[in-house]
């Protein structure tokens, strides 16, 4: 099934778009994404062939993790979320688990942002005593994608109304000096203001957060505000 799978991947697979790819998710030397080889698949094509193959092993899911092709690595986690949404407690407790096991093959923004929310996020909701002490290793892991695991997992709990775990996240990632880190903690800021305004803005007046936060994750953290709010924050006199 495995060997069918791939097939299917490349039969749909464009150069032209790999190409594009590569550049945009940062493959060349010394970046994010050094050694990610592309196909040139889409996403929704991903999709659809995930769950054309949804019953796969879980042996075979860790082979395409372990891949260093990108849209392998895509399919296998879709495969899991789909897995971890329709299954029973035990089997939902069996891919998180999995999943951690193998987070260092979740190595670009995308898988993060695809999957975390869905199967970590999900998990540490329904076990809360667990939840701040994983985010925070995560958040203090010397990996770059564990921490934007840390963070873009609470999307999950914001969607839900529930706000701490974003802000505690995004306080130990104040000082991170990757921009992807700033970017992704931005996003959900900028998500927690969507839902409550009032907490964003609390977030960012307490000691003036705001003039100390890196650049970019306030751009990301205001970007919905009114042009002349946005402005002032900007320019550090709120």
């Amino acid at each position: 099934m495995l060997k069918e799978l791939k097939k299917d991947l490349r039969a749909v697979a464009s150069k032209e778009k790999a190409k594009v790819l590569a550049s945009f998710f940062k493959t060349g030397k010394g970046d994010y994404g050094e050694g990610d080889v592309f196909l040139g698949v889409t996403v929704l094509l991903s999709r659809i062939i995930a769950k054309k193959y949804a019953k796969i092993s879980f042996g075979d899911i860790k082979e395409l993790l372990d891949s260093p092709i990108h849209e392998e690595r895509i399919v296998a986690l879709l495969i899991l979320v789909d897995r971890y949404q329709k299954g029973d407690e035990a089997s939902r407790q069996k891919v998180f688990r999995f999943y951690l096991k193998n987070l260092v093959r979740v190595n670009n923004w995308d898988l993060v942002d695809l999957s975390a929310p869905q199967i970590v996020g999900a998990y540490l909701f329904d076990a809360p005593k667990k939840m701040r002490t994983l985010l925070m290793k995560l958040a203090t892991s010397s990996d770059l994608w564990a921490r934007r695991v840390a963070i873009v997992s609470t999307f999950y709990f914001i969607r839900r109304d529930e706000f701490a775990p974003t802000l505690d996240i995004a306080k130990c990632l104040l000082n991170d000096k990757q921009e992807l880190i700033h970017k992704s903690v931005g996003w959900m800021l900028r998500e927690v203001g969507k839902r409550d305004f009032a907490v964003l803005e609390n977030f960012l007046k307490e000691s003036s957060r705001y003039k100390t936060m890196p650049r970019t994750m306030l751009r990301y953290a205001i970007e919905r505000f009114p042009e002349s709010k946005r402005k002032r924050y900007l320019s550090g006199i709120i």
